[in-house]
Formats: structure tokens, sequence, C-alpha cells
């Protein structure tokens, strides 16, 4: 693994005074080019060393320089490294700061401590969006991220969803929360604290004027209050689908496992091959997306209003594909 190596590097220049890159590839059993690949790594991730080339020269760190770490236990060490977000670390701008910290806490570890560390970096990897699901698209991340740090005041165009027009707003940020794969700015906008989805963030700059953040503001308790007050606030549609037995784990990966957690069923009346079954979704939308993307598995009794979107939609999509619906152009 490269970071061991990376770290190996600088374990034997905190040794010695100085070495050359042929002596460190001898011990580490790699090409020079490679070693010099490595420092150039090293330095980039901010650690402070220099090669120099002729006959006098060699790789050293800046005199005085070295990593210390003392009182981490074996699993401190462990979480250190299964807590890292490189993905969302580098969105934020910071990539080459966590690499610069992963690097100076291996290399501070006693030997038994540095070996468990990397297991769990080779071994564990975090990836937060679910599957199928690509990241929003962010550019103004790290402006905001900037924003956060220095508390500077940003202007913005929002757009809420895709019904209404743009808004204009001059927000404070006081932090950032990645929920699922998908980032949110949590701001001050006038006398309330609002959270924005990040990806809707059509414009944005950032203004000279700085701001008092709220005293005692808890970012972490903000967005867990704020989470729980959306989910209330969300009323459920119920939905009644027919479905044969042997196809319950569609339903399942149709609907979700929170709604099959708490889903009814009885058997259809009239094919034991069959079974009712009574699904809560947080949005209708959902729904009918199920109904109409599993159309051969589920059939929606009801509600009325659900099983009638279904039915437009799917008289849309006929329509779409009907002989002639397509134009071809010849240039």
């Amino acid at each position: 693994m490269r970071a061991s190596r990376l770290v190996n590097v600088l374990l034997l220049l905190q040794t010695r005074s100085r070495m050359t890159a042929g002596e460190l590839a001898d011990e580490l059993e790699v090409s020079v080019r490679t070693i010099y690949r490595d420092v150039e790594a090293l330095a980039e991730a901010g650690v402070p060393i220099f090669a120099e080339r002729g006959p006098h020269g060699g790789v050293r760190l800046v005199d005085g320089y070295r990593t210390r770490l003392t009182g981490l236990t074996a699993e401190e060490a462990e979480a250190v490294f299964l807590s890292g977000m490189p993905g969302p670390a580098a969105e934020l701008g910071l990539g080459t700061v966590v690499t610069a910290a992963r690097l100076k806490v291996m290399a501070a570890l006693p030997p038994e401590l540095r070996m468990r560390a990397g297991r769990v970096a080779e071994r564990f990897h975090l990836d937060a969006p679910g599957w199928f699901q690509s990241s929003d698209d962010t550019p103004h991340l790290e402006l905001l991220a900037n924003a956060v740090w220095e508390t500077r005041q940003v202007r913005m165009t929002y757009r809420r969803n895709e019904r209404v027009d743009p808004v204009e707003r001059t927000v404070e940020p006081l932090g950032l929360v990645l929920k699922g794969g998908t980032w949110y700015v949590v701001a001050q906008s006038g006398d309330s604290i609002r959270t924005y989805r990040v990806s809707r963030i059509l414009e944005a700059t950032l203004s000279g004027d700085r701001f008092e953040r709220p005293d005692g503001f808890d970012l972490a308790a903000h967005w867990e209050q704020s989470r729980l007050a959306y989910e209330q606030a969300v009323e459920p549609v119920e939905v009644v689908v027919r479905v044969a037995v042997a196809d319950l784990s569609r339903l399942a990966g149709a609907a979700g496992d929170r709604a099959m957690a708490s889903a009814t069923r009885w058997p259809d009346p009239l094919d034991p091959g069959y079974l009712h079954v009574r699904l809560a979704f947080d949005w209708a939308d959902d729904a009918i997306e199920a109904g109409v993307r599993h159309w051969d598995t589920i059939e929606v009794l009801e509600p009325a209003g659900i099983r009638q979107a279904i039915v437009e939609a799917g008289r849309a999509i006929l329509a779409r594909y009907s002989d002639g619906s397509v134009v071809v152009r010849l240039d």
C-alpha cells in the first residue's frame, strides 16, 4: 500500500539526517523513480521534505521536523482511519489536508498501532450514496466551506424546486451537512436559520461582509432537531397493492425496507398465489414511480388517485413511443 510506504519514508528520514534516493530505494525495495514520486507526494501533502540531486545531494526533512503523538490507544488509532472520508473532504477542498493528517498520525504511531490502523485503512471504505445514485453536482461547495470557516456572507441564487422561479438570497453559512450522499448548507437568513440543498444553488459569490455566529449554536443538535421535525411533518401516503407471493422480493426493492417493515398483508380473496399489501410511502410521487416502473409485478388497488396517476403515466408513455412519435432529422 502506498500510504504505508510513504510513512516508512518519513520514519527513515526522521532517524537519519539525510539519505540518498538510492539508499531509500534499497531500504524499501522499490525503484529510485518511485522514491522521487513518493517525495513529491509527501511534499504535496504538506510534509517539509525536499530532494537535492548531485553527488552530495539526497532526500531529507526540514531540520526539527518530527511527528509525535502520545496516549493514543489501539481502538482510537483504528477509529481515526475508519472515520476518514477522502471523497467528501476533497469536495470541500480539504483532500490534501486530510492526507497530510493521516500520514502524520500514521508516522507518529508505535509500530503495533501503525499496523492495526493500516489494516483498517486497507479493509474499510466509506461510500455514502446509495446504489445507482450519482452525487449531486455541487460546484459551489468549496466556496460555501470557505464561507463557513471565515464567517463570511454569501450572495446566492437558489432554486427551491422546478416549479418556481429562482430566488436571490444573502445568507450567513453556519455549517455544512452531508446526509445520504447529499450536501446541505445550514445558514442564517434574516431572523431564521434555514437549510439549503447545495446542488440547487445556481450561483454563489462570497461577500466582503462578515457575520457573528449565533451564541451557542450547535450544528449537530440543530440538524437533528430539523431532521426530526421534517420527518414528522411528512404525512405518509398509504397504498394497497396486489402482488404475487413469488414477487415479494421485487416489491421490497420497489418500496424500500422501511415501508416493508411496517407493511401489513393479507391473502388475495380470488387467488391464493397473490397477496394484498398495505404500504406507506413518504411521497405520492414515490408510489406512482413504483407502480410505473414495476407495472408487471405490482398492481395498485387504492387509493384511486394514485391508481389513476399511474394510468395517465402509462398513456403518456404509450403516446410517446407509438408509431410516428419519433421525429427523424436529416442534416
